[in-house]
């Protein structure tokens, strides 16, 4: 199977790699605070695909307090981005009461509601406001 890698724009270092980051969420309309990254290794991304890949140095733990929702982010995060969405999410899980059931696909609604749709593997589908995932919260 080919690498989903080749031909991807690589940023290392924190900085880089973070700027990056957001390039791309808002390049597709996705909000700029999903992804709260620290300590980041390496941001790619191929264009052709979608592909992207997200390393830190270690896995995060982040909770979004307009929603009071806690969710972890794997040192490794990866999925295919397209306008509004990101579908074959890995690395990404939110707590549902005692559990983490692994988030796979979000999409921010189109047209416009203000709302964004979190689902897992396990069935369950999450709707939020999309402000929630502002840059900052």
């Amino acid at each position: 199977m080919a690498d989903p890698k080749q031909g991807g724009i690589i940023k290392k270092g924190h900085e880089e790699g973070l700027k990056f980051a957001v390039s791309i969420l808002k390049e597709h309309g996705l909000p700029l605070g999903l992804l709260p990254l620290a300590d980041v290794v390496e941001v790619g991304f191929v264009k052709t695909t979608g592909y992207v890949w997200i390393l830190q140095a270690k896995k995060v733990e982040h909770t979004f307090k307009l929603i009071k929702k806690q969710v972890s982010y794997d040192a490794e995060i990866t999925g295919y981005v397209e306008k509004k969405r990101i579908k074959k999410l890995k690395g990404v899980k939110a707590k549902e009461l005692m559990l983490w059931p692994p988030v796979n696909d979000i999409t921010v609604e189109d047209p416009p509601t203000g709302k964004i749709q979190f689902k897992s593997l396990a069935g369950i589908t999450k709707v939020f406001p999309v402000e929630a995932f502002a840059a900052g919260q």
